[in-house]
This record gives structure tokens, sequence and C-alpha cells, in this order.
């Protein structure tokens, strides 16, 4: 909306000083004939804007003007722009309404603070594109009109029309009742209704949505967190995966519980030999077989399968072949 946009032309000229209007048509996402449509409402409301001719001039605000935005402290700015740092703004296509909060936030601290408050947000890094390993993180790619359509559904209540693609599956038509959003690990799902039953989609495989004028027939309350819960246990229940019972050393524990789906359990292991005293015992759920065998041969010497006994077998004869393969001088 307008009014926003020049809230945040007024901010942007007060936290960085003077920039030419190609400048704030980046930072704004508009053309520079709206740039100078803006500057003019705001000089005409009283606003102390002004303009520098020449090559390397702009717009700037007269020293000392301020807007009146309070109610923040330090820690809660700095929390704020942390929690920005994140992609889950991204993944919900929100990346343009957190540049512009932000800058209202750093604007409403004290001179002093505001200087603490940007060096202490670059100090701290939170979702990184790599991990330890140089492994990159993948984001799915939604397009924005995808996720500007579903969110606005799920905010106010309407039908969606949704072309989308299943598993092995071509695409088909569905109309659904949207009831949240949900991101998880730079993924984002649509939590629905169709024709009664509950049903989550993906939002990377929705291929067109079209939201529709009549409302959505759910429930007037809520509890997102505890619906995602009951419909990720009906995802575990009802595939071909594997739940495996394992004994882990501290040094493997980590990567085995991020390598699975799901922890179910996981306690001291009580029955461990002098040399493993400090293990612990897991119930882990891997996609299927194949993946399970994968991360507990990761693992080497650093777990032993309980659990199934099929899985112990497999390992034992993978590792039997293994040895035969090196039992003589190359």
């Amino acid at each position: 909306m307008r009014a926003d946009r020049l809230v945040s032309l007024v901010l942007l000229l007060r936290q960085r000083g003077q920039l030419s209007a190609a400048a704030l048509a980046r930072e704004l996402e508009v053309s520079t004939r709206t740039v100078l449509r803006d500057i003019e409402a705001l000089s005409a409301a009283g606003v102390p804007v002004y303009a520098e001719r020449g090559r390397r001039g702009g717009f700037a605000l007269l020293p000392g003007f301020r807007t009146e935005l309070t109610g923040l402290n330090h820690d809660e700015a700095l929390a704020l722009l942390v929690a920005g740092l994140g992609r889950a703004e991204q993944v919900l296509g929100l990346g343009s309404a957190l540049a512009s909060a932000l800058r209202k936030v750093l604007d409403a601290l004290p001179d002093d603070h505001r200087a603490l408050a940007s060096d202490g947000a670059r100090r701290l890094l939170v979702d990184p594109d790599t991990d330890l390993l140089s492994h990159p993180l993948v984001t799915e790619d939604v397009p924005d009109t995808t996720l500007v359509a579903v969110r606005r559904a799920v905010l106010t209540g309407r039908r969606l029309r949704l072309h989308y693609a299943a598993t092995g599956q071509p695409p088909r038509w569905r109309t659904v009742d949207p009831i949240g959003l949900v991101t998880v690990r730079d993924r984002a799902y649509l939590l629905a209704i169709r024709d009664g039953q509950d049903r989550t989609y993906r939002l990377s495989r929705i291929a067109e949505v079209t939201e529709l004028a009549e409302p959505a027939r759910r429930p007037d309350h809520v509890d997102l967190d505890r619906l995602w819960r009951e419909r990720c246990a009906r995802f575990l229940a009802g595939s071909d995966q594997l739940t495996v019972v394992a004994r882990v050393s501290p040094w493997r524990r980590e990567a085995l519980v991020d390598t699975a789906l799901a922890v179910r359990a996981e306690k001291p292991a009580p029955d461990t030999a002098p040399d493993t005293e400090d293990w612990t015992r897991v119930e882990v759920t891997f996609q299927d077989a194949r993946h399970a065998e994968w991360a507990l041969w990761q693992a080497g010497t650093g777990a032993e399968v309980l659990a199934p006994e099929s899985l112990r077998t497999t390992l034992r004869e993978r590792a039997e072949a293994f040895a035969a393969r090196y039992s003589t001088p190359s």
C-alpha cells in the first residue's frame, strides 16, 4: 500500500542519508517515476525532504528529523533483526514486508542503541547457504503469485482451486478449504480440508492456484501446532518407512538423528558393554529399508542395530562381503 511505501521511503532516508531516485526505486521495488511522485507527496505533507542536484545528487531529509516509533528496547529490536535473518519470510513470500518492518524497527531505537543492534545482528548468522560439510541447503522455488494467493486465502478464509501434482501423479484440479501454512526446513506446506478430509499440500507442487469468492468451510479456531503433529504421525504410520532401534555412540548420534525422518524415542542404553557405557538407545524412522541400511552403514562401528533383525542381517552380510574384498593384498 502507498502509505507503507511512504513510511519506508522516509525510514530509508533517515537511516542511509542521501539516496538517488534510482536507489530508492530498487529498495522499494517500484519505478523511479513512482519515487518522484512519493517525494512530492511527502513534501506536500510537511516532511522536510529536499533534492540535491547534480551527478552525485539525490534526496535527503533535513538533519534532526525523525519519525516517532517507540516501544522497543535493545534486546527486543535485536531479536526481531535476528529473526529476520532466517528463511521463513522468503518461504512464505514475505521478504519485502520483512525488509520494510526491519527498517521501522531500526528507526524505533535511540541513535546509540541503533548502532549496537545493527552490529549485533551482523554478528549472528541464521541458516547459512551451506552447512559445515559444505552441503548446499536446498530451498524450493515457489512462484510469488502462488505464495501470495495461498497466503491471502488462508488469512481471509476463502476457498482455493489448486492444480496440484501429488508424488508420482500428473497434476489435477482440487478445491480445498485452507486452514494454515507451515514452514519446515525451507519447505512450505498448506494444511487444508478437501471433501471433509484432512489434506496437506506442498506449495512447490502447486502448478496453478485460483482464489475463489466463496468462504472456506473450516473451524473458527485452530491449533496449528497440534494439527501438524497429528498429520506428521499419520504420515509416518502410512508408508513404507522403517523404524529402527539402535545403540549409538555420542560422536555418531547427531549424524544418525539428522539423517532419520523422525526420532520416536531416545534414552540411555541400559545394557551397554564397558566400551559403550555412554552410548544412547534411539528409536528412529527412515524413509525405507534402503535408507536405514545406508544411514547405519555410515555410522560404522559407532552404532549397533538392535531391531529389526532383518537390518542386522543385511549389515552383517554387507560387512562380511566388504571384509572379504580386502582380505588379501591388492
